[in-house]
C-alpha cells in the first residue's frame, strides 16, 4: 500500500456522510453541540460568580445527574416502544425550552443558584431522552460496517463544538451581561438540531421481543439483560470509574481563579481539543480487533493524564495533558458506543442506550459532585489528582479480572447467537 493509501486509512472515515439522514443528523448535532457547550461552561462559571463556592458548582453536576438517571433509563425504554422520531423531536424541544428559560434569568440578573439548578435539571431530562434515542437510531441510518466510522464522525463533530464552545463562552462571559449572550447563542444554534430531527425519516418502534414488557418493567428487563452481559457491564463500569474518579471540570473555575489567574475557557476547551485531534486521525479505530483491551488502555491513559494535569501549577503544562486526556476519551467513547450498538439486539438497543446516556452524561455529573465536595474539604490538588490515580488502578484491575471483556474482539468474531 502506498503512503497515500495509508493516509486515507488513518484519517477520519467520511463514508457515512453519503447517507442523507445521517448527514443531516450529523450537521444538526454539530451545530447544537457548540451552543450546548457554551451553556455547559457558562452555567458553572455563573454559579461560581454568584456563590464563590466549588461545592455549589458541584451541585450543578447533581442537578444534571438525577434527571439523567431517571429519564435516561425510562427514555431508553420508551425508545424501544415508541416512534423514535417523535420521541427524539419532543425530548429535543424540552432541552431547547430549558435553554430558553436560562436566557431571561441571566438577562434580568436574578442571581439565584437554585433557579439555575432547576433549569439545568430540565435541560438534563430532555437531553437524557434525546441522547438515548439518537444512539439507538444510528444503526438505522448507516450500514452496520460503517457504525464505528459514524460514531467517530459524530464524536469528532461534537468535539469541534466542545473546542469552540468554551472559547466562545470564555469571550462572552467577560462582556456585560455576558451570560445572557451565552444562553442566547445556545438557543439559536440548537434550532439546527431540531430541524435535523424534523427531517428524519419515519423511525417506528422496534419489534417487541417475545415476552417483552412495557413501562417500568421494560426498564427492569433492560437492567437484567445488562447484568447478564459482562462485556457490556464492564464497558459501562470502566467509564463510570474514569468519570467519577478523574473528571476535573467542576474544578476549572476555581483553578482558573486561584491557580492560573485566568484561562477558564482554555481549560474547558482542552479536553475537547484532544478529542477532536484524535477524531481527525481515527481511521484506524475500526480495524482494531481486541476492543476490550483497547477500551481499557484508553481509559487508563485518560486517568493518568488527568492525574498529572492536576499536580502542575502552570497553565501551559496543564493544557497539553488535558489535550492528551481528551484524545484518549475519544477513543474510549467510540469503542464503548460501537460495542453497545453491535452487541445488543434491536429490541433492547433503546434501553441500553438509556443506560449509556446515564453513564456517559451522568458520570461526569457524579464526578463534578465528588470533585466539588473534595475541593471544599481537602483542597484542589487532592480533589483533582489523588482520586484519578486511584481510578487508574481500579480500572486496570477490574478490566483484567473480567476475562470476557478483556478478550472481547470485534463483532465479526462473536458467535452469531449473541449478535
Amino acid at each position: 500500500m502506498n503512503r497515500f493509501g495509508s493516509l486515507r486509512q488513518a484519517i477520519v472515515d467520511t463514508r457515512p456522510l453519503a447517507f442523507p439522514a445521517y448527514r443531516r443528523t450529523f450537521l444538526g448535532q454539530a451545530a447544537a453541540v457548540i451552543g450546548t457547550t457554551v451553556t455547559r461552561v457558562a452555567v458553572p462559571v455563573q454559579v461560581y460568580s454568584i456563590s464563590g463556592s466549588s461545592l455549589d458548582v458541584g451541585l450543578v453536576g447533581l442537578a444534571m445527574l438525577v434527571p439523567m438517571v431517571v429519564f435516561g433509563l425510562y427514555g431508553g425504554a420508551l425508545a424501544d416502544l415508541a416512534d423514535r422520531r417523535l420521541l427524539y423531536l419532543c425530548s429535543s424541544a424540552l432541552t431547547w425550552a430549558g435553554t430558553l428559560a436560562l436566557l431571561p434569568q441571566a438577562a434580568l440578573g436574578v442571581q439565584s443558584v437554585g433557579l439555575i439548578l432547576v433549569l439545568v435539571a430540565v435541560q438534563s431530562a430532555g437531553f437524557a431522552v434525546s441522547a438515548s434515542v439518537r444512539g439507538a437510531i444510528i444503526p438505522a441510518l448507516v450500514p452496520v460496517e460503517l457504525i464505528p466510522a459514524a460514531n467517530a464522525l459524530t464524536y469528532t463533530a461534537g468535539n469541534v463544538g466542545q473546542v469552540l464552545g468554551p472559547l466562545i463562552a470564555g469571550a462572552l462571559i467577560m462582556l456585560p451581561n455576558g451570560f445572557a449572550y451565552a444562553y442566547g447563542i445556545d438557543a439559536l444554534l440548537f434550532t439546527a438540531a431540531l430541524y435535523a430531527v424534523f427531517r428524519l425519516p419515519p423511525l417506528p418502534r422496534a419489534a417487541l421481543a417475545p415476552g417483552g414488557r412495557i413501562g417500568i418493567r421494560a426498564v427492569i428487563d433492560g437492567l437484567r439483560f445488562l447484568g447478564g452481559k459482562p462485556v457490556l457491564l464492564m464497558a459501562f463500569m470502566v467509564d463510570i470509574i474514569a468519570m467519577l474518579f478523574a473528571m476535573p471540570e467542576a474544578l476549572f473555575p476555581e483553578a482558573a481563579a486561584t491557580r492560573f489567574h485566568g484561562g477558564v475557557g482554555l481549560l474547558y476547551a482542552s479536553i475537547a481539543t484532544g478529542s477532536l485531534l484524535a477524531g481527525l486521525v481515527s481511521g484506524w479505530i475500526g480495524r482494531v480487533r481486541r476492543q476490550g483491551v483497547a477500551l481499557t488502555i484508553a481509559v487508563a491513559l485518560w486517568s493518568a493524564a488527568i492525574a498529572f494535569a492536576g499536580i502542575t501549577h502552570t497553565l501551559w503544562f496543564t493544557v497539553p495533558l488535558l489535550v492528551l486526556a481528551g484524545g484518549a476519551d475519544l477513543v474510549s467513547a467510540v469503542y464503548r458506543q460501537t460495542i453497545l450498538q453491535t452487541y445488543v439486539p434491536d429490541h433492547m438497543r433503546g434501553r441500553m442506550q438509556g443506560v449509556y446516556t446515564v453513564v456517559v452524561a451522568g458520570g461526569p455529573g457524579m464526578g463534578d459532585l465528588r470533585a466539588g465536595i473534595m475541593a471544599s474539604a481537602m483542597g484542589l490538588t487532592i480533589a483533582w489528582s489523588g482520586t484519578a490515580i486511584l481510578g487508574l488502578v481500579i480500572v486496570l484491575i477490574a478490566a483484567i479480572a473480567v476475562r470476557p471483556f478483556w478478550h472481547y474482539a470485534t463483532q465479526a468474531d462473536l458467535p452469531k447467537s449473541i449478535r
